[in-house]
């Protein structure tokens, strides 16, 4: 609106001089030079006033560019002690000034927000130029955790700890890793760290923002219940065992001291021979348990290619097909999408699936109209989901929560290996796999890649 006023007031000049310039040519006509001595000081004088004008507004527009340029804010242009042409044009400026100002203090408000937030979260954050390593952002809780007061570059961090630097360095966005960490600069302490990463671009350059997690503690915890779930199962195993033997042993003992006055008999040959027999069975599915055991963490490397879920699928059903007949077993496959892949090894994701197809042809056995679904879908954030579900019997919530340990099995025959070895496979391909189940309704398993 200002600048509205001051392009008018500069038209009526403009045309008024012109004006004035074509009066001279109307003397000059009808001979009255004599005229001309009044018109060339108005001339002069309009010329003059115009030239003030626009400079007068020039200076103004001079001052306030700098005072935007400076970020100057707090500079008021005074619209009282002005002329009428340019009280308008300061008084634009003043609003406009006032504007940036609130919007000034709008993001002062929103960084002392972020700043405190960034103070008071435990987690460490830093974000740092790619190209140049210069370290932008590092709140309080990363120097706590790292021992460090002040980081300039991500290059300092390879003095202080080069195994993490390097973490850091080829960490890719939008993935996590748990790495370990030197927290002292003499005492060398270790803790265990969850990196995460993201990236962004400003102003042509790229920031890499990761986040320091100390899960030491919440590992150590894990770790804890983890071998007491582990130890409860493999107790319980060896004690099947072992404690049979023993009874089984002290009855041969017995045994033979009954039989060393009088000599064995022909009977008592043949009961000692079945009893060593079967310690020596025993003692041989002791081992096997313990081979087993070793063998759990014998899968180290993938063979990764690209695997179509319509052809898993496919030759799947092939594979199982005369067992889910000879059962009378429905296998139903919902595959909204035929193109859905993934990276994968195909033999061990094959041993995945065909061991949880075998549990869900075991869960549905005596159920009167079995039915096993095979499915997959691409979750909304593009993640590949393979859902293997059935009617069987299902599991209560204690079952669930052991499903996954070594050596675990509900069954009397089971080697309780089967789904310990799924879930490391899957670990293997940076997925992960759960279990939803309901007594009496059926049971679910989710895979995720």
């Amino acid at each position: 609106m200002a600048f509205d006023k001051f392009e008018w007031k500069l038209t009526v000049r403009v045309i008024l001089l012109l004006v004035t310039l074509s009066i001279p040519a109307i003397v000059i006509v009808n001979g009255w030079a004599e005229v001309l001595v009044f018109l060339v000081p108005l001339i002069i004088f309009q010329v003059y006033e115009l030239i003030r004008f626009l400079r007068r507004a020039q200076d103004e527009l001079k001052q306030f560019i700098e005072a935007v340029h400076y970020r100057d804010f707090s500079r008021y242009f005074d619209e009282k002690h002005v002329t009428n042409e340019l009280r308008t044009l300061r008084k634009g400026f003043n609003q406009i000034t006032t504007t940036f100002k609130t919007i000034n203090k709008e993001k002062e408000t929103q960084y002392q927000n972020l700043q405190k937030m960034m103070e008071l979260v435990e987690t460490g954050i830093m974000t740092y130029d790619t190209d140049s390593g210069e370290i932008v952002l590092m709140n309080e809780s990363l120097k706590k955790l790292l021992h460090v007061p002040f980081m300039k570059t991500i290059h300092y961090l390879n003095k202080r700890d080069k195994d993490l630097y390097n973490e850091v360095q080829h960490l890719q966005p939008g993935r996590s890793k748990i790495v370990s960490a030197h927290t002292g600069l003499f005492d060398r302490s270790t803790i265990k760290l969850l990196l995460s990463a993201t990236a962004f671009q400003s102003d042509g350059n790229t920031y890499k923002l990761v986040s320091f997690q100390n899960v030491n503690e919440a590992l150590d915890e894990t770790e804890s219940k983890a071998w007491q779930k582990l130890l409860s199962v493999m107790t319980h195993e060896i004690m099947n065992s072992v404690a049979p033997i023993s009874s089984l042993a002290d009855t041969l003992k017995n045994r033979l001291h009954e039989t060393a006055a009088s000599g064995p008999t022909p009977e008592d040959i043949e009961d000692l021979e079945v009893g060593i027999s079967t310690i020596k069975r025993r003692s041989e599915g002791l081992l096997r348990f313990a081979q087993t055991y070793r063998n759990l963490n014998k899968i180290t490397k993938l063979n990764l290619q690209t695997i179509y879920i319509r052809e898993l699928f496919y030759n799947l059903q092939q594979l199982m097909q005369p067992t889910l007949s000879q059962k009378n077993i429905r296998l139903e496959i919902n595959l909204p999408e035929q193109d859905i892949s993934l990276k994968a090894d195909p033999t061990l994701l094959d041993q995945v699936l065909i061991n949880l197809l075998l549990n869900a042809i075991e869960a549905v056995k005596d159920r009167p109209e079995p039915q096993i679904t095979l499915s997959a879908y691409t979750s909304p954030d593009k993640q590949t989901v393979i859902r293997i579900s059935d009617n069987g019997i299902g599991m209560s919530k204690e079952v669930q929560e052991k499903i996954f340990i070594p050596f675990f099995s509900t069954r009397k025959q089971g080697s309780g290996i089967g789904l310990s070895l799924c879930k490391q496979i899957v670990m293997l391909h940076r997925g992960t796999i759960q279990v939803q189940s309901e007594e009496g309704e059926g049971t679910a398993f989710i895979l995720r890649f």
